[in-house]
C-alpha cells in the first residue's frame, strides 16, 4: 500500500468519513514509482518533477520574483551510506508518508530506499510537522501544493511561503557564513547567496537539527551545509538542485532530485482576499484533531 503525499500531517488508515473530514487525509495510489511516468514526467516521492515547457517569452533570468508553485515533496531518490549516528538518527525518526511498513509492498519494493517503504499512522509516527513545528528548510521549499513568493531587494532575497506562513532570508550583501558554533541554530538556517552566471546559489548553514529533510524523515545535523542553486529556465519555470554537505550524517553529500516551480500568473486566491493564504499549523485547531480523529485512525 502506498500513501499520496498530500499534506503532512500522516498516513489516514481510517473509515471513509474519517477520510472525509480530516484536513490531510492521503489517498492510496502509487506515489513512489522512480521511473519515468509515461508522459515523460519523472516521479518523486508521490509528486511529479514536470517537464519543461517551452515558453518564448522575454524574461529576465537574474529576476526569481513571483508566486511559484511546486508539485514535490521528496528530497531525492539516491540516497548516500548513513554514517552510525545518521543511521541512528534515521532509524529514530518514523514518518507518515510513504510505502506502510511491514506491508508485502514494502519487502518487495527493494528499488525504492528504505526510508520510503517505513510509513506508519501518525499517532505512532513522530513526525514533528504533526504537531505544528516548522518544517525546516529544505521541507519548506519542496513543500507542495502550497506556493511561495520571492521577493527581491538590494541586499536580500526574501522567499514567503503559503504553508505555515514562514518566510527566509537570502543576503546578497556580501556577508560570509556565520561560525554555526558562534549562534544559535535556526530552522530556515543562515543563508548567503550569489550569482554565478544565471544561476543563482544559495549556502545555508546553522539549521536546527530536529527538522526533517524531507516528509520521509530523513535527517539532518547542525553542522550541515546545504547549497540551492536556483536557475528561471524561462518565463514560467523556475528550477533548483540541492546538495547537504553533512558528513555526520552522510558518509558522501546528499543531492537532491531536481524541482521545478511553475510561475503563478493569475490570482493566488480568486474569489477572496487575493494573495498567499495564511497557511499556518494552529495548535489550538490541529491538538483536537490530533487528539480524536488521527488517535482513531490508528486504533488508539
Amino acid at each position: 500500500m502506498v500513501f499520496d503525499d498530500v499534506r503532512p500531517i500522516g498516513v489516514v488508515l481510517g473509515a471513509v468519513a474519517f477520510l472525509a473530514i480530516a484536513p490531510a487525509s492521503f489517498a492510496q495510489q502509487n506515489a513512489n514509482r522512480a521511473a519515468a511516468a509515461p508522459n515523460g514526467e519523472i516521479t518523486n516521492g508521490g509528486g511529479r518533477i514536470p517537464p519543461i515547457v517551452a515558453d518564448p517569452r522575454p524574461f529576465n533570468a537574474k529576476d526569481l520574483s513571483g508566486v511559484w508553485r511546486g508539485s514535490l515533496y521528496a528530497y531525492g531518490r539516491v540516497v548516500p551510506d548513513f554514517t552510525p549516528e545518521g543511521k541512528k538518527r534515521f532509524d529514530a525518526n518514523k514518518p507518515s508518508y510513504g510505502i506502510a511498513a511491514d506491508s508485502p509492498e514494502a519487502r518487495t519494493r527493494t528499488d525504492v530506499h528504505e526510508g520510503r517503504r517505513r510509513a506508519v499512522p501518525p499517532a505512532l509516527g513522530n513526525d514533528p510537522v504533526g504537531r505544528c513545528n516548522p518544517l525546516g528548510l529544505a521541507r519548506m521549499i519542496l513543500y507542495s501544493p502550497s506556493p511561495f513568493e520571492v521577493i527581491q531587494v538590494q541586499n536580500r532575497l526574501v522567499q514567503r511561503f503559503e504553508w505555515t506562513w514562514d518566510h527566509r532570508e537570502v543576503w546578497t550583501d556580501g556577508r560570509k557564513l556565520p561560525n554555526v558554533d558562534d549562534y544559535l541554530p535556526r530552522w530556515n538556517g543562515y543563508s548567503v547567496g550569489r550569482w554565478e552566471g544565471d544561476t543563482f546559489v544559495v549556502e545555508t548553514v546553522g539549521l536546527d537539527d530536529r527538522q526533517w529533510l524531507d516528509h520521509y524523515g530523513y535527517p539532518i545535523s547542525s553542522q550541515g551545509k546545504l547549497q540551492e542553486r536556483w536557475r528561471r529556465v524561462n518565463f514560467s519555470t523556475l528550477e533548483i538542485q540541492m546538495v547537504l554537505d553533512d558528513p555526520a550524517i552522510y558518509k558522501t553529500p546528499f543531492k537532491s532530485d531536481p524541482a521545478r516551480f511553475t510561475l503563478v500568473e493569475t490570482e493566488v486566491a480568486p474569489s477572496v482576499w487575493n494573495g498567499l493564504v495564511e497557511d499556518k499549523c494552529v495548535p489550538l485547531d490541529n491538538d483536537p484533531f490530533y487528539a480524536t480523529a488521527v488517535k482513531a485512525a490508528a486504533g488508539l
